[in-house]
This record gives C-alpha cells, structure tokens and sequence, in this order.
C-alpha cells in the first residue's frame, strides 16, 4: 500500500511539473511574442498615436537624419529651410521634453559652426537675408550650452544686418545681388531673429534703434508692395523699377505668390513675441495682420480649405492648391487667434485650412512616415535663369513632397491648434 501511495504521488508530482513545464513554456513564448511584437511596432516606425507635429517632426528626422542635409542635400548647408525645420523641432521639443529633438538642433549648430565661430557654407559678402533665420537655433542654443563660438557665430550673422546694402527708402535688399529689391520672403528670413537677437543682447538705444527699423521694413512693404485693391501683397518690390519682372510705375511683380504671402504673415506674428509691449509700432503690426488676414480669407478656396498657389487666380488652367503656403497661413491665423491679434473667427478659418491639408495633401506610409504632399519647391525673382514672375511661372515650378517650406509650418500649425 505503501508502494501505491508513493508510486501516486511520485506520479502526482511528475503531472504537476508537466503541467507547471508547459505554463512555463507557453509564458515564456508568449513573451517571446510580445518582446517580437514590441519590436515589431519599433521597426514598424512612426506611431500613429502621435500626435501629427510629432509624427511629422520624426518623419523628417527619419528623411533627413543630419538636419544640416534637410531639403535634399548631397551636403552640409546653412540655409533657411534648415532654421525653419529646426524652429519647429524646438517647440515639439519644448512641448514635449523629448531629447531627440534638442539633439537634433544641437547636431546642426555642432555641425556647422567652427570652433572659431564661422559657419560652413555661410559667406558675409553674399549680403543674403535668408541665411540669417538659422540663427534662431543659436539663439536657442547658447543660452543652454554656454559654447562660445555659438555666441561668435551669433554676432557674425548680426553683423549683416549693419552691412546690408538698402534702398534710398531704408528698405533691406534681399541680397546682394538682388540689388534695390525687397521680397515679402525676406520679412520672414531677417526679423524675427533680428528682433530676438535685440530683446536677448541689446539694450537702451541701440535696442530701440532696432526696433524701430524692423518695424520700418514692414511699413515699406505696406507701402509698395501692397495691392488696394485685392489687400494682397505682391511678392517683390524692385525700388529701381529696372528689373523686367518690375511694374514700371510702381515697381511690383505682377502675381500674388502663396508662400511669399505666408511668409509674410509669419513674420508677423513671430516678430510680435519680442517687441516690447510698450513699443508703438506693435499696434501697426497687429493692424497689419488683420488687413492681411481680411483679405486672404477672400482667396481661401471654400471646399477644401486650401489656397492656390497663384492666390487670386484659382479658375485658371495650371494653378493647383498648394500646401506651403497653406500650412504657413493656418499657422499665423492660429498663433494670431491665441495671442488676440486677430478675432476668434479667424481659428476657425485656421482649423478648416489645417483639415484641408490632412484630408486632401498627408499620405501615410506603412512604417508610419508622414508625407506633405503638392509643394511648391521654390520660386523666385530674377537671377539666372530668369525668373519673370508670370502666372506661367509660378504654376510651372517643380511640386514635390516633404519640401521643408512645408513640412516646418505643418509642424508648427499642428503644434498651434494641438493636433
């Protein structure tokens, strides 16, 4: 009986560990799966429960990871568009504390800027206003890393300011070799970082003094390259009225370009976060940005949100809906809405411009990258060749996708209107 007993429980036991080695097994690959599924979704990419400023800010690091190589370069460039993206990668950062994104600003700058303080590709005598907003990244930078040759190269792009060639009116040449001539693209390129340099390092007069000449290059545009009649501005003013592009009365071009208005109103509203509250110009500002806003929403096509790329000529064979110039105008209409620049309405007009884009111009792909579709790659005034700035011109420049004119206010509308 004995025997019985303990053959049974021997038995017992033998069933228990077999039971006991198949729970064991079957937990250990179903975390075999989930460890396969988790790196799974890793490889998979992009999340979707992001929200779209994020899945749009990694999109790009995942198209472009060097940002010094951002709008599809072969090599390292300070430009712009390489500040554009960086701006918005710094408020996805601020927003969401992720440091990827502070160390992708910080691998530009690290990337760019000589321990001596000169910057890679930059050229001082080229007098070019667009090279100046990739300073906003340093002016983000220095405070937190203390690196000295950020602070050098800081000066030297604020040296061109002092050394930039202007017309008899006090105007800023684009550049230099676009002599006598202002373009709506260089409000943005030049005085935000102009006017965030001066709240940063200038004080008393020389502050004041720079103020005042930022808010002069509004007023001259205002004054020659705005149309009475549509409340749009026109893209360039040459001063001279020599260049062929030029009006010979009045010396504008002869369309209404989408993005150059976007630039436009983002400047604007970015100029606004540093001058003082007490500065009497800030009120010619917002009043400028309500004349602007009233008239764009006259052009902003009423099914899908969206705006053309000729702005004022939407029934015309060629013209398309563009996304740049979309994305900058939702996000100035909804920065200008929270701060109280503009009326409450003008959210509104800013959320539908923004469903616009989303319904009509992102695709997704399977591992999750977001792409920005119908941008306008670049469009420009003279040079050579020679840009005349007809409606042919403007509708025949090259579209593509993730242009980083795009992708940068995407990601900044997005982070506006918290989608």
């Amino acid at each position: 009986m004995k025997i019985l007993t303990h053959k049974l429980h021997f038995s017992f036991i033998l069933l228990l560990m077999a039971i006991c080695f198949v729970g064991c097994k079957h937990n250990g690959d179903r975390q075999k799966k989930e460890i396969a599924s988790a790196e799974k979704n890793q490889e998979k990419g992009i999340p979707e429960n992001l929200k779209w400023s994020e899945r749009m800010m990694l999109s790009e690091m995942e198209r472009f990871p060097e940002a010094s190589k951002l709008d599809f370069r072969d090599k390292p460039k300070w430009s712009y568009t390489n500040g554009l993206v960086l701006k918005a990668a710094q408020e996805v950062f601020e927003k969401t504390g992720d440091e990827r994104y502070y160390q992708y600003i910080y691998n530009y700058a690290d990337t760019m800027i000589k321990k001596d303080g000169d910057i890679r590709t930059y050229k001082l005598s080229d007098q070019n206003l667009d090279m100046l907003n990739s300073g906003n990244s340093l002016l983000f930078l220095y405070p937190k890393t203390k690196e000295e040759r950020f602070m050098d190269a800081l000066i030297l792009l604020r040296s061109q300011i002092d050394t930039q060639p202007r017309t008899k009116e006090g105007g800023m040449w684009h550049k230099e070799r676009y002599t006598e001539q202002m373009w709506l693209d260089g409000l943005y390129m030049a005085h935000p970082f102009y006017a965030h340099y001066t709240k940063m390092y200038s004080e008393g007069e020389e502050a004041e003094e720079a103020y005042d000449d930022i808010i002069k290059q509004f007023d001259l545009i205002q004054q020659f390259a705005y149309d009475p009649e549509t409340g749009l501005l026109y893209h360039g003013w040459d001063s001279s009225k020599k260049q062929k592009w030029a009006n010979e009365q009045t010396g504008t071009s002869p369309n209404f370009w989408s993005r150059a208005m976007g630039w436009y109103g983002m400047a604007l509203v970015d100029v606004l976060d540093y001058l003082p509250e007490d500065h009497e110009g800030r009120d010619k500002l917002i009043g400028y940005l309500n004349r602007f806003a009233e008239a764009l929403v006259k052009y902003q096509d009423m099914e899908s949100g969206l705006w053309y790329q000729v702005l004022d000529q939407g029934d015309r064979d060629g013209n398309y809906l563009e996304a740049s110039g979309t994305a900058m105008f939702s996000y100035t209409f909804a920065k200008a809405a929270k701060k109280g620049y503009l009326p409450q309405k003008y959210m509104n007009v800013a959320e539908k411009a923004y469903d616009g884009i989303l319904k009509n111009l992102i695709t997704v792909e399977e591992d999750g990258l977001v792409n920005l579709n119908q941008v306008c790659a670049v469009a420009g005034l003279g040079g050579d060749p020679y840009r005349d700035a007809s409606y042919e011109y403007y509708v025949n420049e090259e579209i593509r996708s993730n242009d980083p004119k795009g992708t940068g206010p995407f990601i900044l509308a997005s982070l506006q209107l918290d989608r």
